[in-house]
């Protein structure tokens, strides 16, 4: 085509620009972009549709349920974990996402969500952050003081009770094997099972003043406690809900707030406190963690040796600020290819 003009081309890029911004729903041209739901979110490609091999059940107690929270300033690695543990699932169709959100915005981030995966099995709870405000103390980095990252503490009490068990994930991992094999993990009656560090120095997650007071450090007397990383969990449910294991978390977090300061880094001490020693001990392939470095610089890491299942950045360098800086560590290409992101630079040159 010749355009006769400049006033030409730019009617013909006004009327494109116009028809962008209609609703989805009004044109049946698929561009293979969701629309904008809201001005803050970005755009996110559609993925494509997983389906179920032929080894794979139908029923419900074939149900692998999968929690994560929702928030906008993590939902891009939000939507690369989803792909990743899609991509890497032999029964894909099975899978069921519980999504816990704090925001008002969750309509809207419930709409990114379901335009990327329209195929996905999911729900949206909304988390009150009421439940946890008053309780939260001062930590070392100010995104782990937010209430949502709370939410895993009362995850059980917000989905539904037909539902007895849950992996729950952090926002900023890419699954690479398939999840049924972290599902299928014996419990052995435990109430959480994940990946268990016990060479770590236990005693640096809790400040002088818990080990200085005779009863407090008693809390892991008859326990062998570790370090655990609560972002990778497969939980039961159930017994939490009938054991009221939210309210024995509540009252670590009480004396942390109202009596003295025992220990640092947000939600995860007061998992520590309830929990350590007494978690099913599941295979480090599952939490290559620490990919993002330490909780203030962020420094670039390279990969634990052994076989990996799951890699985590944990820590404060997230994988994609670090690829729009155009200053990635070597790990975060590992993740970049699970990132269904695109800027309004990328949709025009698509």
């Amino acid at each position: 085509m010749v355009f006769r003009s400049s006033t030409s081309l730019i009617g013909l890029l006004s009327l494109l620009f116009l028809l962008l911004l209609l609703p989805a729903a009004s044109s049946a041209i698929r561009l293979g972009l969701v629309r904008r739901p809201s001005p803050e979110l970005p755009l996110f490609r559609e993925a494509p549709a997983f389906r179920n091999g032929e080894e794979c059940g139908s029923s419900p107690a074939d149900t692998i349920n999968v929690a994560m929270t929702l928030d906008a300033n993590y939902l891009r690695g939000t939507m690369a974990a989803v792909l990743s543990i899609l991509q890497h699932s032999t029964c894909p169709e099975n899978l069921a996402f519980h999504f816990l959100s704090a925001h008002d915005d969750a309509p809207e981030l419930f709409s990114s969500i379901r335009s990327t995966f329209p195929y996905l099995n999911m729900k949206i709870y909304r988390f009150d952050s009421n439940r946890v405000r008053g309780k939260i103390s001062k930590s070392i980095r100010q995104a782990l003081d937010q209430p949502l990252n709370y939410a895993r503490i009362y995850l059980a009490d917000t989905i539904p009770e037909d539902v007895k068990r849950v992996i729950y994930f952090d926002s900023d991992l890419v699954v690479v094997d398939d999840i049924a094999k972290l599902w299928g993990v014996d419990m052995e009656g435990k109430l959480v099972a994940a990946p268990e560090y016990c060479h770590a120095n236990f005693t640096l997650y809790f400040t002088d003043n818990f080990w200085s007071d005779p009863v407090l450090a008693k809390t892991f007397e008859g326990r062998k406690p570790c370090y655990f990383n609560t972002g990778v969990m497969v939980m039961d449910v159930d017994t939490w809900r009938k054991e009221r294991y939210t309210e024995k978390v509540e009252e670590w977090m009480a004396v942390q707030k109202q009596q003295k300061r025992i220990y640092h880094l947000g939600s995860l001490p007061p998992f520590l406190l309830v929990l350590a020693g007494n978690i099913k001990a599941v295979d480090h392939r599952w939490n290559q963690h620490g990919l993002g470095g330490d909780n203030f610089e962020g420094k670039c890491r390279s990969l634990h040796p052994g076989p990996i299942s799951l890699l985590h950045w944990s820590g404060k360098g997230k994988p994609w600020l670090r690829l729009d800086s155009r200053k990635p560590c070597i790990v975060d290409h590992l993740w970049a290819p699970y990132d269904l992101y695109r800027s309004s630079r990328h949709f025009f040159e698509e």
